[in-house]
């Protein structure tokens, strides 16, 4: 596992979160840690980042792209909550 690296936005984002989802998470944790984009998805977010590399997003494809940029974020404290639970379960 690589380091991640802890801001004030995200440890107060996570802190922020945490609650809503220990609620959330204890039935879907597997699902939450198995969980990967289909691939027409991933496909265009593959097709958005190289695009974006090369500086030809369109503004319309660069807010698409933050979005899923965002999403990605999102995703990523969910899975790390749920590595987190999972490794408490007895």
């Amino acid at each position: 596992m690589g380091t991640v690296i802890t801001t004030p936005e995200s440890a107060a984002f996570d802190r922020g979160v945490r609650p809503v989802l220990r609620i959330v998470l204890p039935d879907k944790t597997e699902a939450v840690l198995n969980y990967r984009a289909d691939p027409e998805l991933q496909r265009r977010i593959d097709d958005l980042a190289a695009k974006s590399t090369e500086f030809k997003l369109t503004e319309e494809e660069r807010a698409e792209y933050e979005g899923y940029v965002r999403a990605n974020k999102f995703v990523a404290v969910l899975q790390r909550q749920a590595r987190q639970m999972a490794g408490t379960k007895p």
